[in-house]
């Protein structure tokens, strides 16, 4: 099978089973994630050396292959009319290189379609300050970004500007322009392309990742300074968020650092995925911040560990407790007890919404 069609056979297979992921490593078949389990690709064979090496000849430029040598790992995204787009990452192991791939829909996919609350436009509607969108890998933290943007675009007349590492969804300009850049073509780095970005008369502001210290600081500039800033952390709640964003300063800076985020942050998003009961697919628990006075003033004086507090109380200002949203799950017997708890901050909190 010519190298081409092969990958295409394996990502035809990925989306026929509703696979959210596909790996290829030597010594392995070529592996798919569905329903968060991983499970080999029935008739195929394991992956021999040179597989691998001609699929790099095939899709990597030599540029990324330059990268890939130096940096050991690198991304790029990849296309195919009638299936979707795909995020791909090339990374050594054992001496050889191994392939995850991400499948990506074509479509953005709506609010109401990834199930989460109403409460997340309002985000959209802000002029200026941060939105975060925080949790694991694999919790749908680029599709929802992708989605705020899409809501925004549809509906203000802004200069949207994104900045990706890869650009996984492609916006089409509606009452907005939409302007992407991505990291390694378009620009050098995620500071880079900030810096210039500001330059470049843009309202709205997506930052794939907020990937280091330096990243953080010209985000919450760009926050600071009138512009709405919408970006992703990996981390697992709004608390540990703010902590992860003060603590990758030096100390001398966290004073500055906690001023800016309390007056610059206007909510957290935290997302979930689990496993349905019913084995079919994957369901979206979140979290959701919204700033309110008390929250900014917790965070100038250095008290995150209350925030919870506010969060649990919150409902009346917009905001969803973790523990709230996956009792709620339980009772509709959508997810499993089990799955719902490992998951849950405070499991007693849990139990008693339970």
């Amino acid at each position: 099978m010519e190298d081409n069609r092969y990958i295409e056979y394996l990502l035809e297979e990925t989306m026929k089973h509703h696979g959210t992921d596909l790996h290829i490593c030597v010594g392995s078949k070529p592996l798919i994630r569905v329903n968060s389990r991983l499970r080999p690709i029935e008739g195929t064979e394991i992956v021999k050396p040179p597989v691998v090496e001609a699929i790099v000849d095939q899709y990597l430029s030599e540029k990324k292959k330059m990268e890939l040598e130096r940096n050991k790992t690198v991304d790029m995204s990849y296309s195919i009319p009638r299936l979707g787009r795909f995020r791909c990452n090339f990374y050594l192991q054992r001496g050889t290189v191994a392939i995850a791939i991400r499948s990506l829909p074509l479509e953005i996919p709506d609010i109401e379609s990834l199930r989460l609350p109403e409460d997340v436009l309002r985000f959209t509607t802000k002029k200026k300050g941060l939105v975060i969108i925080t949790g694991a890998t694999g919790s749908g933290k680029s599709t929802t970004l992708a989605s705020l943007i899409a809501v925004v675009n549809k509906e203000y007349d802004y200069h949207i500007t994104t900045i990706e590492d890869p650009v996984e969804y492609l916006h089409k300009h509606n009452r907005s322009l939409v302007t992407q850049k991505e990291v390694g073509s378009d620009a050098n780095s995620f500071v880079s392309a900030l810096r210039g970005a500001l330059r470049e008369d843009p309202d709205v502001i997506m930052v794939g990742e907020m990937r280091d210290m330096e990243t953080i600081a010209v985000v919450l500039t760009a926050a600071e300074t009138g512009h709405l800033v919408f970006s992703t952390l990996h981390t697992s709640g709004a608390v540990k968020s703010i902590d992860r964003i003060i603590d990758g300063f030096p100390l001398s800076q966290q004073d500055q650092i906690r001023s800016q985020l309390a007056t610059t942050l206007e909510g957290v998003i935290t997302q979930h995925l689990i496993p349905r009961k019913d084995r079919e697919g994957m369901v979206l628990a979140c979290e959701i911040m919204v700033m309110t006075p008390a929250i900014r003033n917790l965070i100038r004086e250095g008290k995150h560990y209350q925030i919870n507090n506010l969060i649990q109380g919150g409902r009346s200002d917009g905001m969803h407790s973790l523990e709230r949203e996956l009792a709620k799950l339980c009772k509709e017997g959508i997810i499993d007890e089990d799955e719902a708890r490992l998951r849950a901050s405070d499991s007693q909190l849990f139990d008693s919404y339970l």
